[in-house]
């Protein structure tokens, strides 16, 4: 198919780009960032690397010709026709060149494994593990069944804005792109990997497929950054594999205060089975907002991760080379007190000082061209996750602080922002955040002792696992500690949004990141000879796990085809919307979450308001406007009010009739306007009436 074509480009885009702008990436996987050597296989570095650039970079391309089609009326079929051969020229140059460069792509490819067949095998069972995990996690929740669409109650809610988006690529043509919800105003969402999704269902691919293949690799791929890392942090093949664990299976105390809330004589086993709840007594802990199924309802968040860690594992030998730096001088500074030449402590500062921040390998630009290609890399995901290139930044600026090289995170983070801000400018009328100071997150009391509360029940044992590896990691160990946990204590005091719910993502890239150096600890325990310790390693690992395995237990019971939202893909009204409709005819309906309609790639006047609300539209005026529109007493005050808010078609339907915002004059609607579509019985009957066909 032409779609899975279009993602294989996307690889060799990402290999041709890194090719030039990463030249040395594969020595990465050599040696870990202390310079010990390590045993790692570079396709698990170089395979996420290609396809997160890539990706961006081919989507960004067939976006940005898509917008300048906007006015045909298939902009998709122009730009994908433009990009994907050029693309694909691009690919044979980068293939060319090499050969020039006397560089075998099949020694290359040879080239990408480990020579340690035991890890080599290790990998690949990793590998083959995160494949399984995506894959059911992808197509469990959302699948295609007899040309019946499947979509998981655990992820049904954020999938109707999630569909109605890629629908409007793939249905429509939603250029200039708007709020599939909040139509007819600005696009205030991160929305380019529903556009990625969008684009691949016009490519042929079906819609389950069109968006469980990309969410599917870039969770993989995530998982294979952070393993990467962890191995450069650790030098550990089997802190990497714990890293993983932990990213997979959150740490929580939710599970154990369950069983032990259960009353007496219930037995846990039935219990544990017959529950189909996430289970968690912190706020909107029931939405499964802290475990796998969040990549499962936010699939764009998997491939921000990805690129946030690359970019972190492109800067930190910066980091390490700083203390490295201040290593030598504290050795210096010691054969100096031995020779009875002990400096004042004054002195000593005034010397470590000066390495950190007067000396030119403090400041240099030493890689420009990497320092650039960073900088677009994370600018180019601002519409993709903006949560992710804001965490990242807030780690880069904490790292940038006692790290070499310091003007190349500037370079990096002027053009990311400037990017950023360039894309909001394009995108969005007025301000993309609100921000302000709101202690406290979600914790039901706002109190430094309610927070340290609300983060124990959150999580379990992990603060004081990571408190325990602080104490026994050395300078650059417990530095990178410090710089991980920015994005929590960033989540804890400040809102950038409406919803400050929305910051559970940034508390969730801490303890990923943390995660790596619970690993660590872990790992030694379990490598000493000492029993007792190992027993207290793995009992870690057992109370780090527990809640998060069940969590993915639950979610694999709560998300069955029986309890799933169903649609019909072949639905007439599905197909009457698809076939009489684009994107710029917006419809007055009731209040809709996902239905057929959503489903047609139908632009709503206002669907469900938490969608707007909580990406900052006015919901409440539109609320209100719905209202007076549907209850108009006479023919020309409703054409009035649908001409005014750019109404193409008034839907009335069950919803409407039983409403209890408004009471709906079908009559006078119908008096107005043509019924231009019809089906059902009574008050279950659907209309659609046109405004371009009035009737008096």
């Amino acid at each position: 198919m032409i779609g899975l074509l279009y993602i294989l480009l996307g690889f060799t885009l990402g290999w041709t780009i890194c090719t030039f702008a990463f030249p040395n990436l594969k020595r990465i996987t050599e040696t870990a960032y202390d310079k010990r050597k390590i045993s790692c296989s570079p396709y698990l570095l170089l395979l996420p690397a290609w396809y997160a650039v890539g990706t961006l970079v081919i989507t960004w391309s067939t976006y940005l010709v898509a917008s300048i089609f906007g006015e045909r009326e298939v902009p998709l079929l122009y730009a994908n026709a433009i990009v994907m051969p050029i693309v694909l020229i691009i690919s044979v140059f980068t293939i060319y060149y090499r050969r020039n460069k006397k560089e075998n792509i099949i020694v290359s490819f040879k080239n990408m494994f480990t020579a340690d067949k035991k890890t080599r095998m290790i990998e690949f069972i990793l590998l083959a593990a995160l494949l399984l995990l995506a894959g059911i996690l992808m197509w469990r929740t959302f699948f295609i069944r007899d040309n019946q669409l499947y979509i998981g109650v655990s992820v049904f809610s954020d999938f109707s804005p999630h569909i109605g988006m890629i629908r409007s690529f793939s249905y429509g043509n939603n250029f200039p792109t708007q709020y599939p919800h909040y139509a007819g105003e600005d696009i205030r969402y991160h929305f380019m990997f529903q556009f990625l999704a969008g684009n691949l269902e016009f490519l042929g691919l079906p819609l389950d497929a069109a968006f469980n293949i990309p969410s599917a690799i870039s969770l993989v791929s995530a998982f294979m950054m952070l393993y990467v890392m962890t191995l450069k942090i650790t030098g550990k093949t089997g802190a990497g594999i714990l890293a993983c664990l932990f990213f997979a299976f959150r740490s929580s105390k939710s599970l154990f205060t369950y069983l032990a809330n259960l009353p007496e004589k219930t037995s846990i086993i039935k219990a544990l089975n017959d529950n189909t709840s996430f289970i968690g007594d912190t706020p909107n802990e029931n939405w499964g907002l802290w475990n796998l199924n969040v990549y499962c309802n936010q699939r764009h968040l998997a491939l921000g991760l990805t690129v946030m860690f690359f970019v972190i594992i492109l800067f930190l030998p910066h980091v390490y080379q700083m203390f490295e730096n201040l290593k030598q001088l504290r050795f210096r500074l010691e054969n100096q007190k031995k020779k009875k030449v002990d400096k004042s402590f004054s002195a000593k500062l005034m010397e470590r000082i000066k390495v950190i921040f007067f000396t030119k390998e403090a400041w240099a630009v030493v890689d420009l061209k990497q320092s650039v290609a960073i900088g677009i890399l994370l600018g180019s995901l601002s519409f993709f996750h903006g949560s992710a290139v804001i965490g990242c930044l807030m780690i880069l600026f904490v790292m940038a602080v006692l790290s070499q090289r310091r003007l190349e995170y500037a370079i990096a983070a002027i053009i990311a922002i400037a990017m950023s801000l360039l894309q909001t400018h394009f995108f969005i009328d007025g301000s993309a955040v609100s921000t302000k100071l709101l202690f406290g997150f979600i914790a039901e009391i706002k109190t430094f002792f309610g927070v340290a509360s609300f983060l124990e029940r959150l999580l379990g044992i992990l603060p004081f696992v990571i408190l325990a590896a602080f104490c026994l990691e050395k300078g650059v160990g417990r530095y990178l500690i410090l710089a991980f946990s920015i994005p929590l204590v960033f989540a804890l005091t400040v809102s950038m949004t409406i919803d400050v719910t929305v910051n559970h993502k940034y508390i969730m890239m801490s303890c990923i990141l943390l995660g790596v150096f619970a690993a660590s600890l872990i790992t030694k325990m379990i490598e000493r000879k000492d029993l007792l310790l190992r027993l207290i390693g793995l009992m870690l690992i057992v109370a780090l796990t527990s809640t998060g395995i069940y969590d993915f237990a639950t979610v694999i019971k709560k998300n069955t085809p029986e309890s799933a939202i169903v649609l019909d893909l072949d639905d007439p009204l599905t197909d009457w919307i698809n076939k009489n409709s684009d994107s710029n005819d917006i419809f007055l309906t009731s209040n809709y979450t996902i239905n057929q309609v959503v489903l047609g790639g139908a632009m709503l006047y206002e669907g469900w308001p938490y969608y707007p609300w909580s990406a900052g539209y006015d919901t409440d005026l539109r609320t209100q406007k719905v209202a007076v529109m549907y209850e108009a007493q006479d023919v020309e005050t409703l054409k009035t009010l649908v001409e005014n808010n750019n109404i193409r078609f008034i839907i009335v339907d069950h919803d409407n009739r039983v409403s209890e915002d408004y009471v709906v004059n079908e009559s006078n609607i119908a008096a107005a306007f043509e019924c231009v579509y019809s089906e059902g019985e009574a008050e279950w009957t659907t209309s659609i009436y046109d405004t371009q066909k009035p009737l008096q």
